[in-house]
Parts: structure tokens; C-alpha cells; sequence
């Protein structure tokens, strides 16, 4: 874990300040995984622990939410194949207008009868996780594990969230907060625009910029 942590902050991908994240939420902290994602080496370090930590749940198929979690799934099944000896396939899942997550190329039929490990760089609420979880499950795959790099939120995300075993390469707490929960020290801060959702939020609230 101490290896994953300094290898993030490292790479500039720990902030810290007020955000707005993917549901909307207020978060103190953010994970800016492009720092990281255009470094195929750490990506693959990364995902080779993901390997290492399930090399025993006789996954057969990886499956990550796009865009960003592609690498992950892609890198994870290399390195399970390397470990076990067997081609675990590196699929995904495609986010709809409606925000929810989808199979399409037929992948559904690739998960159908297997046993799937599903992987994320970072979660704050978990709820894309869940709905890959979901999307996997209604194709006939079975979920049998979760593995996250970076859990922002363990007292709420965690195996009762997803119905299933979890576990991450690493904690790193960041407080979130719904709009009408956003203690004061939190507005004090403003709001960040050049990560996140933070530009998009003051042009739909412009009272709070």
C-alpha cells in the first residue's frame, strides 16, 4: 500500500481542495488518475498486483468501466495469463446516455458462465462499480471478486456495497459530501475547475462561484 501511495503522489496524482466529482458529490481530495494513466509502466506495476492479489480466484475475464479503466482491464488479464498459465480475457463495460454502464461488441457473450474479476483505479460512492457489477451479472458472468487501487471511502464502499468480496491497493481517504451536506470549511475553499467536475457545476450554480 505505501508503494502505491508514493508512487501517486509522485506522479501529481493526489490533489487536495474542493472538487466535484463524477455523482455530483463535493469531495476534499481527488484523485487526477491522468497523471498516471499515460505511464504504460506504472499502469502495467499497478494491474500486476491486481494479478498477484487474485491470481488464486481462477478468473477467467477482467472487466473494467470505460474509459479510463481500460488499461486496467487490459493490463490486469495480461498479467493473469502470465501467472496462471491459462488467457484471461480484458474486456469492458461502455457508459449509455442515461449514465448507466453496458456491454456492447458482444463482450456480453465472452462474460456469460465466467468467473470475473472486475477492476477500477478509484472510487468515491462506488456506484459505476456497481453498475459493471450488475451489467456482468445480467450477461451470466460471475462476479467473484472487486479490485479497486484506490479507495477514497472503506466505512462506505466496501463488500457489503457491491454484494461481493473487495479489496484495493490502497486507502486514501477524501471526505464527500452531498450539496446540502458541504460543511463550511469545505465552501471556504473554492472550487476547483481545471480537474473534475468543478467547471461544469459553477456553470449549472453560478450563485457559488
Amino acid at each position: 500500500m505505501d508503494d502505491v501511495v508514493k508512487i501517486l503522489k509522485e506522479t501529481g496524482a493526489v490533489l487536495e481542495g474542493h472538487f466535484i466529482g463524477t455523482s455530483g458529490r463535493h469531495l476534499h481530495g481527488y484523485m487526477n488518475k491522468d497523471k498516471f494513466l499515460p505511464h504504460a509502466k506504472i499502469v502495467s506495476e499497478f494491474s500486476r498486483m491486481f494479478a498477484e492479489l487474485n491470481k488464486d480466484k481462477n478468473i477467467e475475464v477482467v472487466v473494467s468501466p470505460a474509459v479510463a479503466g481500460i488499461p486496467f482491464s487490459q493490463w490486469t488479464s495480461y498479467h493473469l495469463s502470465l501467472i496462471t498459465g491459462k488467457e484471461v480475457l480484458g474486456l469492458f463495460t461502455e457508459k449509455t446516455p442515461e449514465n448507466g454502464q453496458i456491454f456492447k461488441r458482444g463482450y456480453d457473450q465472452l462474460v456469460k458462465g465466467k468467473r470475473v474479476l472486475v477492476v477500477e483505479d478509484t472510487v468515491a460512492t462506488g456506484g459505476s462499480v456497481k453498475k459493471v457489477i450488475d451489467t456482468v451479472r445480467a450477461a451470466g458472468g460471475e462476479v467473484v471478486q472487486v479490485s479497486i487501487l484506490v479507495n477514497r471511502d472503506p466505512d462506505n464502499v466496501n463488500e457489503k456495497t457491491f454484494g461481493c468480496p473487495l479489496n484495493s491497493l490502497a486507502v486514501i481517504p477524501m471526505p464527500s459530501f452531498a450539496e446540502d451536506e458541504v460543511p463550511d470549511w469545505l465552501k471556504a475553499m473554492p472550487i476547483r475547475t481545471d480537474v473534475g467536475h468543478g467547471a461544469k457545476y459553477l456553470q449549472e450554480h453560478p450563485q457559488n462561484i
